[in-house]
């Protein structure tokens, strides 16, 4: 008889926050997946928890996602956990669910804290509607054409950044979106919480003039409405998409022209200020 895999919630800040059910299954397992086993070890040890630990994360699961299920066919039990809230939401956790599934493995949830969840609750924003985006590609034309698909998006947008990618990320999103409403939760659980409550033009400034970014964030946009169409550009925002179009290898007469499309702003203007 195959054993069972446990997919465990883990802290996302707060030790505290840990289950009893969780520790006790944490406890009783064969062995611990874990995205990061010196992140892992820490909440071990606290708990005085000591189970043998194998890393599965993004580079290594194909091969080791393979291992896993071996010791699964064997009847052993095996815990899955994530450096930090439930596993398989944005993480390598949900292939090794379906690979469980494909071999008829039992798979049973220990569920616990939400970063995206969490923050949403939180956050002040609309919450009946919402999708989660997790992270931005990193790739320049798959981050802009990810952001383009949620342009008309009218519920409201949850997205993961890493503290060193965020300014870049606010000023794509400012590009594409306008100047929508934004909450910014960073720290959840720890000492420093909190929620910032702004605009995307303003956000774009506050973390470019004021203050270096620090901690994980979870960034929660304001959706679409259609009612206020048409959404009114500025001439910044007109040439920053401009100046896009040229690294996508656009001349400034044609960048210019495309981007007086995009945002109905006048083609000569955009140019002009290309030019300066």
């Amino acid at each position: 008889m195959s054993g069972k895999l446990y997919v465990v919630g883990t802290p996302i800040g707060n030790l505290s926050d840990l289950s009893p059910r969780a520790i006790e299954t944490l406890g009783k397992v064969d062995f611990i997946a874990a995205e990061d086993t010196r992140v892992t070890v820490k909440l071990l040890n606290h708990f005085e928890i000591n189970k043998p630990m194998l890393a599965y994360y993004e580079h290594n699961k194909m091969q080791r996602g393979g291992d896993i299920i071996a010791r699964l066919l064997s009847g052993q039990d095996c815990a899955l956990v994530s450096d930090a809230g439930m596993p398989a939401i944005s993480d390598p956790g949900e292939d090794l669910v379906r690979l469980c599934y494909e071999n008829g493995i039992a798979v049973e949830s220990v569920p616990g804290p939400s970063a995206l969840i969490t923050a949403l609750a939180i956050s002040g924003m609309k919450s009946g509607r919402f999708c989660f985006e997790g992270f931005l590609s990193v790739n320049k034309p798959s981050r802009k054409a990810h952001l383009k698909e949620l342009e008309k998006e009218e519920r409201t947008m949850i997205f993961y950044e890493a503290p060193h990618k965020l300014t870049a990320t606010l000023k794509d999103m400012y590009t594409a979106f306008g100047n929508r409403k934004i909450a910014l939760v960073r720290e959840l659980t720890k000492l420093h919480e909190e929620v910032i409550h702004t605009s995307l033009e303003e956000a774009v400034t506050l973390y470019s003039d004021e203050q270096k970014p620090r901690g994980e964030f979870v960034l929660i946009v304001e959706g679409y409405d259609p009612a206020d169409d048409k959404t009114e550009y500025t001439i910044d925002q007109a040439v920053e998409i401009a100046k896009e179009y040229i690294k996508e290898g656009l001349s400034a007469s044609s960048a210019a022209k495309s981007a007086s499309q995009d945002t109905g702003i006048k083609k000569g203007d955009i140019y002009k200020f290309l030019n300066k």
